[in-house]
Protein backbone atom coordinates (compact mmCIF):
# COMPACT_ATOMS: atom_id res chain seq x y z
CA UNK A 1 0.00 0.00 0.00
CA UNK A 2 2.85 2.20 1.42
CA UNK A 3 4.72 1.67 -2.36
CA UNK A 4 1.17 2.48 -4.10
CA UNK A 5 0.80 5.67 -2.59
CA UNK A 6 4.16 6.66 -3.55
CA UNK A 7 3.78 6.06 -6.43
CA UNK A 8 0.51 7.90 -7.18
CA UNK A 9 2.76 10.89 -5.67
CA UNK A 10 5.00 10.83 -8.63
CA UNK A 11 8.84 10.32 -7.68
CA UNK A 12 11.09 12.85 -4.79
CA UNK A 13 11.74 16.23 -6.28
CA UNK A 14 15.24 17.08 -5.45
CA UNK A 15 16.02 20.62 -5.76
CA UNK A 16 20.15 21.07 -6.76
CA UNK A 17 21.84 23.22 -4.26
CA UNK A 18 24.13 26.17 -4.04
CA UNK A 19 26.56 26.06 -1.23
CA UNK A 20 27.57 29.24 0.53
CA UNK A 21 30.78 28.24 2.92
CA UNK A 22 32.38 31.07 4.77
CA UNK A 23 32.87 32.84 8.15
CA UNK A 24 30.29 35.44 9.54
CA UNK A 25 29.99 38.00 6.15
CA UNK A 26 28.45 34.12 4.86
CA UNK A 27 26.65 33.79 7.67
CA UNK A 28 25.00 37.59 8.21
CA UNK A 29 23.76 37.14 4.40
CA UNK A 30 21.02 36.03 4.94
CA UNK A 31 19.71 39.21 6.25
CA UNK A 32 17.95 41.50 5.07
CA UNK A 33 19.43 42.76 1.64
CA UNK A 34 22.41 40.43 2.03
CA UNK A 35 24.20 38.80 -0.82
CA UNK A 36 23.13 35.58 0.07
CA UNK A 37 19.60 36.10 0.13
CA UNK A 38 19.53 38.25 -2.91
CA UNK A 39 20.96 35.08 -4.59
CA UNK A 40 18.46 32.77 -2.54
CA UNK A 41 15.57 35.23 -4.14
CA UNK A 42 17.37 35.08 -7.85
CA UNK A 43 17.41 31.20 -7.84
CA UNK A 44 13.68 30.47 -6.44
CA UNK A 45 12.11 27.21 -8.33
CA UNK A 46 15.43 26.55 -9.68
CA UNK A 47 17.97 25.80 -6.82
CA UNK A 48 18.07 26.34 -2.56
CA UNK A 49 21.17 28.46 -1.93
CA UNK A 50 22.24 26.44 1.36
CA UNK A 51 23.80 29.25 3.93
CA UNK A 52 27.01 27.66 5.41
CA UNK A 53 28.44 30.45 6.89
CA UNK A 54 30.13 29.79 10.61
CA UNK A 55 31.06 33.15 12.10
CA UNK A 56 34.47 33.59 13.48
CA UNK A 57 35.84 30.74 11.85
CA UNK A 58 39.24 30.51 9.94
CA UNK A 59 40.22 27.82 7.13
CA UNK A 60 41.94 25.68 9.83
CA UNK A 61 38.68 24.92 11.00
CA UNK A 62 36.35 25.52 7.87
CA UNK A 63 38.91 22.08 6.18
CA UNK A 64 37.98 19.91 9.17
CA UNK A 65 34.20 20.40 8.58
CA UNK A 66 33.99 20.65 5.07
CA UNK A 67 33.60 16.47 4.56
CA UNK A 68 30.59 17.17 7.34
CA UNK A 69 28.65 18.98 5.08
CA UNK A 70 29.06 17.51 1.72
CA UNK A 71 29.80 14.13 0.99
CA UNK A 72 29.88 11.42 -1.66
CA UNK A 73 26.50 10.89 -1.06
CA UNK A 74 25.06 14.62 -1.33
CA UNK A 75 27.49 16.28 -3.46
CA UNK A 76 25.73 14.98 -6.94
CA UNK A 77 22.69 17.97 -6.21
CA UNK A 78 25.19 20.23 -5.53
CA UNK A 79 25.36 22.97 -8.88
CA UNK A 80 27.99 25.66 -7.00
CA UNK A 81 30.01 26.24 -4.06
CA UNK A 82 31.46 29.42 -2.60
CA UNK A 83 34.59 29.12 -0.30
CA UNK A 84 35.19 32.53 1.14
CA UNK A 85 37.61 33.10 4.71
CA UNK A 86 40.17 35.21 5.15
CA UNK A 87 38.92 38.19 7.10
CA UNK A 88 39.82 35.77 10.26
CA UNK A 89 42.60 34.10 9.33
CA UNK A 90 44.39 37.25 8.32
CA UNK A 91 44.11 38.83 11.62
CA UNK A 92 47.39 39.80 13.19
CA UNK A 93 48.88 36.78 14.99
CA UNK A 94 50.04 39.10 18.23
CA UNK A 95 46.35 40.52 18.50
CA UNK A 96 44.47 37.68 17.91
CA UNK A 97 46.31 34.51 17.79
CA UNK A 98 42.93 32.36 18.60
CA UNK A 99 41.69 33.15 14.42
CA UNK A 100 44.88 33.73 12.99
CA UNK A 101 45.98 31.45 10.67
CA UNK A 102 49.77 32.04 8.88
CA UNK A 103 49.40 33.05 5.20
CA UNK A 104 51.16 29.94 4.14
CA UNK A 105 48.89 27.58 5.79
CA UNK A 106 45.71 29.70 4.47
CA UNK A 107 46.90 28.79 1.06
CA UNK A 108 46.91 24.98 1.62
CA UNK A 109 44.35 24.73 3.58
CA UNK A 110 42.72 26.24 0.57
CA UNK A 111 44.14 23.83 -1.42
CA UNK A 112 42.86 20.96 0.65
CA UNK A 113 39.13 22.19 0.64
CA UNK A 114 39.61 22.08 -3.26
CA UNK A 115 41.21 19.50 -3.32
CA UNK A 116 38.26 17.48 -1.20
CA UNK A 117 35.51 19.07 -3.01
CA UNK A 118 37.30 17.64 -6.51
CA UNK A 119 37.74 14.54 -4.55
CA UNK A 120 33.75 14.08 -4.19
CA UNK A 121 33.04 14.69 -7.59
CA UNK A 122 32.14 18.44 -7.58
CA UNK A 123 34.13 20.18 -10.62
CA UNK A 124 36.29 23.30 -10.53
CA UNK A 125 34.14 24.69 -12.77
CA UNK A 126 31.67 24.65 -10.11
CA UNK A 127 33.96 26.09 -7.23
CA UNK A 128 33.97 29.67 -6.70
CA UNK A 129 36.90 31.43 -4.00
CA UNK A 130 36.16 34.84 -2.69
CA UNK A 131 38.88 37.02 -1.23
CA UNK A 132 37.81 39.05 2.10
CA UNK A 133 36.91 42.29 1.38
CA UNK A 134 39.59 45.22 2.09
CA UNK A 135 39.79 46.18 6.17
CA UNK A 136 38.86 49.57 6.86
CA UNK A 137 40.76 50.23 9.63
CA UNK A 138 39.68 53.82 11.34
CA UNK A 139 36.21 51.61 10.88
CA UNK A 140 37.20 48.43 12.73
CA UNK A 141 39.51 50.09 15.18
CA UNK A 142 35.84 51.98 16.99
CA UNK A 143 34.52 48.23 16.88
CA UNK A 144 37.61 46.60 18.18
CA UNK A 145 38.01 49.24 20.81
CA UNK A 146 34.47 49.43 21.90
CA UNK A 147 34.74 46.21 23.12
CA UNK A 148 37.99 46.52 24.97
CA UNK A 149 40.23 45.67 22.31
CA UNK A 150 43.12 46.84 20.18
CA UNK A 151 43.18 46.98 16.40
CA UNK A 152 43.60 43.44 15.55
CA UNK A 153 43.82 44.24 11.52
CA UNK A 154 45.13 45.78 9.66
CA UNK A 155 44.46 46.29 5.23
CA UNK A 156 47.74 45.21 3.73
CA UNK A 157 47.87 42.22 5.12
CA UNK A 158 44.52 41.18 4.24
CA UNK A 159 45.49 42.43 1.08
CA UNK A 160 48.28 39.25 1.10
CA UNK A 161 45.83 36.84 2.32
CA UNK A 162 43.57 37.90 -0.83
CA UNK A 163 46.44 37.66 -3.65
CA UNK A 164 46.85 34.05 -2.20
CA UNK A 165 43.74 33.21 -2.64
CA UNK A 166 43.73 34.56 -6.18
CA UNK A 167 46.71 32.01 -6.81
CA UNK A 168 45.29 29.20 -5.03
CA UNK A 169 42.60 29.46 -7.45
CA UNK A 170 44.39 30.22 -10.73
CA UNK A 171 46.47 27.14 -9.63
CA UNK A 172 43.31 24.80 -8.49
CA UNK A 173 41.42 25.97 -12.07
CA UNK A 174 38.62 27.25 -9.96
CA UNK A 175 36.84 30.85 -10.65
CA UNK A 176 37.76 33.68 -8.04
CA UNK A 177 35.92 36.46 -6.90
CA UNK A 178 39.16 39.19 -5.54
CA UNK A 179 36.21 41.03 -3.64
CA UNK A 180 39.53 43.28 -2.03
CA UNK A 181 40.94 44.49 -5.42
CA UNK A 182 37.72 44.96 -7.04
CA UNK A 183 36.25 46.93 -3.46
CA UNK A 184 39.33 49.47 -3.90
CA UNK A 185 38.93 50.18 -7.39
CA UNK A 186 38.97 53.70 -8.25
CA UNK A 187 36.87 54.80 -5.24
CA UNK A 188 36.53 54.91 -1.66
CA UNK A 189 35.40 51.44 -0.20
CA UNK A 190 34.39 52.43 3.26
CA UNK A 191 30.94 52.39 2.61
CA UNK A 192 30.84 49.00 1.43
CA UNK A 193 31.12 48.17 4.99
CA UNK A 194 29.56 48.37 7.97
CA UNK A 195 31.81 48.25 11.07
CA UNK A 196 34.91 48.09 8.50
CA UNK A 197 35.17 44.40 8.43
CA UNK A 198 31.62 43.43 7.44
CA UNK A 199 29.88 43.97 4.69
CA UNK A 200 27.26 46.83 4.73
CA UNK A 201 24.24 46.88 2.55
CA UNK A 202 25.64 48.46 -0.38
CA UNK A 203 28.86 46.16 -0.11
CA UNK A 204 26.32 43.15 -0.19
CA UNK A 205 24.72 44.28 -3.19
CA UNK A 206 28.56 44.90 -4.72
CA UNK A 207 29.39 41.20 -4.01
CA UNK A 208 26.03 40.13 -4.87
CA UNK A 209 26.11 41.71 -8.21
CA UNK A 210 29.43 40.03 -8.51
CA UNK A 211 28.92 36.94 -8.21
CA UNK A 212 25.68 36.36 -9.69
CA UNK A 213 27.51 37.20 -13.15
CA UNK A 214 29.55 34.00 -12.52
CA UNK A 215 26.92 32.06 -11.45
CA UNK A 216 24.55 32.76 -14.20
CA UNK A 217 26.60 31.64 -16.63
CA UNK A 218 27.13 28.24 -14.47
CA UNK A 219 23.01 28.08 -13.99
CA UNK A 220 21.29 29.77 -16.49
CA UNK A 221 20.57 26.28 -18.34
CA UNK A 222 18.99 24.86 -14.73
CA UNK A 223 14.71 24.70 -15.63
CA UNK A 224 12.35 26.10 -13.25
CA UNK A 225 11.38 23.32 -11.33
CA UNK A 226 7.44 22.27 -11.41
CA UNK A 227 5.22 23.85 -14.63
CA UNK A 228 3.93 27.93 -14.35
CA UNK A 229 0.53 27.26 -12.73
CA UNK A 230 -1.13 28.95 -16.15
CA UNK A 231 0.65 25.47 -17.33
CA UNK A 232 -1.11 23.06 -15.08
CA UNK A 233 -4.01 20.99 -16.59
CA UNK A 234 -6.52 21.81 -14.57
CA UNK A 235 -9.00 18.72 -15.51
CA UNK A 236 -5.61 16.39 -14.69
CA UNK A 237 -3.40 18.06 -12.40
CA UNK A 238 -1.84 14.73 -11.80
CA UNK A 239 -0.33 15.04 -15.65
CA UNK A 240 1.35 17.82 -15.26
CA UNK A 241 2.67 18.10 -11.67
CA UNK A 242 3.56 14.03 -11.45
Amino acid sequence: MALAEAGARGRLLRWPRVLLFGDSITEYSFQENGWGAYLAERLVRKCDVVNRGISGYNTRWAKLILPRLITDSTSDSIVAVTIFFGANDSALKELNPKQHVPLEEYAANLKSMVHYLKSVDITADRIILITPPPLQESAWEKACLAKGDKLNRCNATTGQYAQACVQVARECGTDVLDLWTLMQKDQDFSSYLSDGLHLSTKGSSFLAAHLWSRLDNKLSALPSLLPYWRDVDHTNPEASLL
